[in-house]
């Protein structure tokens, strides 16, 4: 009898330990997740801002031909963005908005202002190589998207932490799946790449060349390549950043396509 009680305190004492040990493996895989979205939060914070204005050129290059385009963009948080052309003269006072969760474009040829639909932010803006989420910022990488730190990786000669992000049940997001590598010592994003819903790669952004914008040291020429397509991508050039700008959100409006210079 005794014998038996002493092997059933013995099993109970097991049990215990292994809910532990299960509790403390949980407890960690959620310090993870819960470190990965703060790297990414910061990351994305760091190039963003509470709000900022930036002056910039995207060159779109292909195989036999080339242009370049100026552009300024204004943001707030990650409700309101919006983008106007500058040059060349046929795209000059194109407008890009994005409110929340919606996008709309203002061609001045037509004088008026067209509604991007979900199922448009996978195509090309502007013919680059950049969609119309990833220029706009529709979806969050933040709020959309589950975190997880895989691995520590060098990345042009920086210690960087790779982040797996997939996307959460419902979120409204137009990749399958991101994995992003942030450097341990400013956050900064240095490459990115990005998979469709069927875990194929496909396209890759790189950040290169920091300097220092507005007080802060930040990757200032951007490289969108799609992985598939020889010959083609598109590099998006930061001349200028202000960050923390004073900017009311009703300078986001639709009726304000027409008339920010």
């Amino acid at each position: 009898m005794y014998r038996i009680i002493a092997t059933i305190g013995v099993m109970a004492k097991l049990k215990i330990l292994l809910v532990f040990l299960c509790l403390l493996n949980l407890e960690a895989q959620c310090q993870d997740n819960l470190d990965a979205t703060a790297l990414v939060k910061k990351a994305d914070e760091r190039m963003r801002g509470q709000s900022n204005l930036a002056e910039m050129t995207m060159e779109i290059i292909r195989p036999d031909w080339s242009r370049t385009m100026s552009m300024k963009s204004w943001s707030k948080g990650t409700k309101y963005a919006l983008v106007l052309i500058q040059a060349p003269a046929k795209d000059k006072g194109t407008v890009s908005l994005k409110i929340d969760n919606e996008m709309w474009n203002w061609l001045p040829s037509i004088e008026r202002s067209i509604k991007i639909s979900p199922s448009m932010m996978m195509q090309s803006w502007m013919g680059s190589d950049f969609t119309n989420d990833d220029l706009i910022k529709q979806s969050s990488i933040v709020n959309d998207y589950k975190h997880k730190i895989l691995k520590e990786e060098i990345i042009q000669g920086e210690p960087c932490y790779k982040i797996e992000l997939i996307p959460k049940p419902d979120a409204p997001v137009v990749w399958g799946k991101i994995l992003m590598w942030i450097s341990k010592d400013l956050n900064n994003q240095l490459k990115v790449e990005y998979y469709d819903e069927g875990q194929e790669l496909v396209n890759v952004m790189t950040g290169y060349d920091l300097k220092t914008l507005d007080g802060r040291l930040v990757p200032t020429r951007w490289e969108m390549v799609p992985v598939d397509e020889e010959g083609k991508k598109t590099v998006l050039t930061y001349k200028d950043i202000d960050f923390d700008i004073d900017i009311r959100d009703s300078f986001f409006s639709k009726q304000n396509m027409n008339r920010v210079r």
